[in-house]
């Protein structure tokens, strides 16, 4: 059994801070400069005031639209998550600090090409697109009395689940500008990612029992970021029916490969409550993983009556 104790958030924070430094240092080696305007097709774009926008305009779906619109109001509120990000993880004069800013910057180009691109294609209202902006900034974002290791926790399982969504919605678009962009945004959510996993992974070996209850804790009441947006349930689960983000590639795609990554269920050593705390993270993901085969078969003995009345139709 583990005897190491409790860590605070800046013992734990000056501890890891050499490593917070080096996977900076691997982070600007890796990460590739881009820019909005290079994926907006600007051309294409019409004046507002001589041609208003109407609903006719759009030429993706409407589960397409729903995703994109969902992806930008999340990307929008990221004065919010600048402001969380710097509480749990800010020391100044540090790496962490620098991280903070760097990550800020970065994912600031997501929400401006989003919209350009669904401003100048007309894709979305942009009377739409600005209230929704208003409406998520008004009601923010709150980390809801995180530590810095759930902190962690949190925002590695999150980057993952962006960078999934924002992939599998660019997939979905059957739009190669759409899609481009979506894959472009979606190199940054990985490599911000791998940033979090793996400080998360060293802070696994300075505070094991800690980094167990910290996963369980966030898997186990995961919400992606933009939960708290108007008309947020009935959208997700239009998403959900699509498959671009459903219980099971929560399941299969963003929490066990972490889960994995990081050893969680071979770790050793740990206290008592830590490993309460790991067996509730099993029992969740066992039930998550029934859950998400239930809402498969929903969804496919659906799909089955559609296109059986689709068939009666035609016949």
């Amino acid at each position: 059994m583990s005897t190491r104790p409790r860590l605070t958030d800046a013992e734990l924070l000056n501890e890891l801070e050499p490593r917070a430094e080096a996977y900076l240092d691997r982070h600007m080696d890796m990460v590739e400069m881009w820019y909005p305007h290079d994926y907006v097709p600007y051309g294409d774009g019409r004046d507002f005031e001589s041609e208003p926008w109407t609903p006719d305009q759009p030429t993706l779906t409407g589960v397409a639209r729903t995703a994109f619109f969902v992806n930008l109001m999340t990307e929008d509120n990221l004065p919010s998550y600048h402001r969380e990000i710097y509480d749990m993880f800010g020391k100044k004069d540090s790496a962490w600090m620098t991280w903070v800013h760097r990550w800020t910057a970065e994912e600031g180009r997501h929400s401006i090409v989003l919209r350009d691109y669904l401003v100048l294609t007309r894709q979305e209202d942009p009377k739409k697109l600005e209230d929704g902006r208003m409406s998520v900034m008004e009601e923010g974002y709150d980390k809801d009395g995180k530590n810095t290791l759930r902190g962690m926790a949190y925002v590695s399982f999150q980057e993952l689940a962006t960078r999934v969504a924002h992939r599998n919605t660019g997939r979905y678009s059957k739009d190669p500008v759409a899609d481009r962009i979506m894959e472009r945004i979606s190199k940054d959510e990985n490599l911000h990612m791998i940033f979090y996993r793996d400080m998360l992974n060293d802070a696994k070996h300075v505070d094991p029992n800690g980094v167990v209850e910290a996963i369980a804790d966030e898997v186990i009441g995961f919400q992606m970021p933009g939960a708290g947006m108007p008309d947020y349930n009935r959208m997700a689960m239009q998403i959900a029916i699509a498959g671009i983000y459903d219980l099971r590639v929560h399941h299969d795609d963003i929490v066990w490969p972490i889960l994995r990554k990081l050893g969680i269920f071979e770790m050793e050593g740990l206290d008592a409550a830590a490993e309460k705390r790991r067996e509730e993270l099993a029992d969740f993901l066992t039930a998550l993983d029934g859950m998400a085969t239930q809402f498969e078969e929903k969804r496919a003995a659906k799909q089955a009556r559609a296109a059986a009345r689709d068939q009666q139709l035609v016949s």
